[in-house]
């Protein structure tokens, strides 16, 4: 294991065992934080009881819907603005001040446009994930070599041949980039969504249990969300630093 990872893992133990400490001397009073190795008892007797399986289970599927709807088409989107330098130059200032935009104001419409139900919070999630992996796919796209773009032509390769033949593989890298980012905006999408206008879900499980001082159903759930993001991404990760290497850009 390298040395960063060894920091990493270290910092994280460390963070733990001082926030387990002040739990325990009641620095953090009881009442505010139960100490991290009771969140963990807590998550056992959560799944084990099947309680909030299903607001789980609801919560992380709208995510996934969102991160597929989000890496379609923002690589589609990607590919078709690469190829359009006009339309590139005129989205750029968007791209660099869209996070700036608060997409959660528009929840009102959204339920107009949808009506109640998971299709406003999946938009949500979609929207927040889809930009970031325009930028990387772009950011990829725009490392290709020229040899190979003549190659394709050479070859006569359509659009979308010459997209799933080279410039994709080319720029999986990055694009895995924008994965990581949309695996995070979609999960902060579906559960803030869940916060502001839902009857079900994690987020409105974390946000019942914190008005009703519940932190035994509270905390558990947020370092649920925080394992399963933790573990996604560095999945996608270890893929994208694989891939990196083999390119020799490591």
């Amino acid at each position: 294991m390298k040395p960063a990872a060894l920091w990493r893992i270290g910092l994280v133990i460390g963070l733990v065992a001082l926030l387990e400490v002040l739990c325990l001397t009641g620095v953090i009073d009881k009442l505010t934080m139960q100490p991290p190795h009771v969140m963990v008892l807590d998550i056992w007797r959560m799944l084990a009881s099947g309680s909030l399986n299903a607001a789980i289970a609801k919560t992380l599927g709208n995510a996934a819907i969102a991160f597929l709807l989000a890496m379609a088409i923002g690589v589609a989107a990607a590919i078709a603005i690469h190829r359009v330098k006009a339309v590139r130059e005129a989205l750029d200032p968007l791209f660099a001040t869209y996070y700036a935009i608060p997409i959660f104001a528009f929840y009102p419409l959204l339920i107009i446009l949808f009506g109640l139900g998971d299709a406003p919070e999946i938009f949500i999630g979609t929207a927040l994930g889809v930009v970031g992996v325009i930028v990387s796919t772009l950011n990829g796209l725009d490392r290709v070599p020229r040899v190979l773009m003549k190659s394709a032509r050479i070859a006569r390769f359509g659009t979308l041949e010459t997209a799933w033949r080279i410039t994709l593989p080319y720029a999986s890298p990055y694009i895995l980039s924008g994965a990581k980012l949309a695996v995070a905006y979609s999960l902060i999408g579906i559960i803030g969504a869940e916060f502001i206008m839902s009857s079900s879900g994690m987020g409105y499980e974390i946000s019942f249990a914190y008005n009703n001082f519940d932190n035994a159903t509270m905390y558990p759930l947020i370092v649920l969300v925080l394992v399963v993001a933790g573990a996604l991404n560095a999945a996608l990760g270890r893929w994208e630093k694989a891939l990196m290497a083999r390119r020799g850009l490591a």
